[in-house]
């Protein structure tokens, strides 16, 4: 089992090589949440991730003759580019399994770091399978994405940081993928402060190390399907699992809505730009999953690589979500003018026009009229009241539709 001694050696071989990252009280959700809410930033790490910290410790501790002869991972992106970037600093050479569905940016920034990239399988778990094959074959050192010593001490590095910037620290909340994470970290705080809480958050659809906390024994998923692709993991391994079963006070869920919403708020309120698995924390705060007394808490934001694609649709939902954006359906008559008349409404009540789309060619409209769907960014609620108000004088035949 991985030790405190393990997580304070870790901590030494680190400092030159990785970022002390942030550790800020946020007003916000704060005075939203009524307590004190800090977060922990480590979508500011180097790679964009926690996992930068697990991998070089674990490298560091190869002997020369693994290091000659590489070494291989699997992950969905974090994992890898943390190895890639590792070997590369200690002139290692690595090969990194992804799955087929991995974000491009993530596989680009992994090849950037100096990995070669295979892409095999349609999660985790089926890359690490072909990753430990080629392993075997061509006797390289497989580095573990969480089930390894040297990973679980690095990570637990982040306990130490969070201690001694907060000795006060009352509760920390930590995303659950594998466990590696939650597991160092838990171990690395409870030595330090054992009446520190330790809450573990799992997204609705990859659940596996609530279900198998809650059963005592290792329980396998037979499917995920989740956003939060960093914590998408079917099956917790033996020594996360016996970590989380000595050191975690509580595990929660929250689903993708829950995390969209986490995300769209900390790119808006805080201006940081953080990754569905890495939301889960303050997910499951906002979400009222975690009660929140008046105490110091921390949300460990465990990254920031995210999907440029995700993050645009997270963006317009969540200011949908918030009526920043609206969609308003309208049955018209096909006539000259209707649609300019439209638009001189929301022009004079300052909404700004995005996109316009006609439709004569349905039977949801009678005949001679067409329907039209407009998005329209606004400043809010009332501006939005405004709107109808003004719909409704002259007779215009709408819907909000978002």
């Amino acid at each position: 089992m991985v030790t405190f001694k393990d997580v304070e050696e870790a901590y030494q071989i680190l400092k030159p090589v990785i970022r002390k990252t942030p550790l800020d009280r946020s007003k916000t959700f704060s005075n939203l949440l009524k307590t004190n809410i800090y977060l922990k930033e480590e979508n500011l790490q180097t790679t964009g991730s926690f996992k930068i910290r697990g991998a070089y410790n674990k490298i560091y501790h190869l002997t020369q003759q693994e290091k000659k002869q590489g070494v291989v991972c699997a992950s969905a992106g974090n994992h890898a580019q943390g190895v890639a970037l590792a070997s590369t600093l200690m002139k290692v050479k690595s090969t990194v399994y992804m799955p087929i569905y991995t974000s491009p940016a993530k596989v680009i920034a992994t090849k950037s770091y100096g990995a070669q990239v295979v892409l095999e399988g349609a999660t985790y778990d089926d890359a690490a399978q072909a990753a430990k094959k080629y392993a075997e074959e061509k006797k390289l050192t497989f580095v573990h994405a969480f089930n390894d010593k040297h990973v679980i001490a690095g990570q637990g590095t982040i306990g130490i940081e969070i201690y001694n910037d907060l000795p006060t620290v009352d509760a920390v909340i930590i995303p659950i993928g594998g466990g590696g994470l939650i597991g160092g970290v838990a171990l690395a705080l409870k030595t330090l402060k054992p009446t520190v809480k330790i809450i573990g958050v799992e997204a609705e659809g990859a659940q596996s190390m609530k279900l198998s906390l809650e059963q005592h024994k290792i329980v396998p998923l037979k499917s995920i399907m989740t956003i939060a692709d960093g914590i998408a993991v079917k099956t917790p391994k033996d020594l996360t699992f016996a970590l989380a079963e000595q050191y975690i006070d509580e595990v929660v869920t929250v689903n993708d809505e829950e995390i969209a919403n986490a995300l769209y708020l900390l790119l808006q309120r805080t201006k940081l730009v953080v990754e569905p698995a890495g939301a889960v924390g303050l997910a499951a705060l906002l979400s009222k999953k975690i009660s929140a007394p008046k105490k110091n808490i921390v949300a460990v934001l465990s990254g920031g690589n995210v999907n440029l694609a995700l993050l645009t649709q997270i963006i317009e939902r969540g200011m949908m979500r918030h009526k920043l954006l609206v969609k308003v359906s309208i049955t018209a008559l096909d006539k000259p003018r209707v649609l300019k008349d439209i638009l001189a409404i929301l022009g004079n009540v300052g909404a700004n026009v995005t996109s316009i789309d006609h439709d004569r060619i349905t039977t949801a409209v009678p005949v001679g009229y067409v329907k039209i769907i407009i998005t329209f960014q606004t400043l809010g609620r009332e501006q939005i009241e405004m709107i109808k108000e003004k719909f409704d004088s002259k007779k215009v035949h709408y819907h909000i539709v978002s």
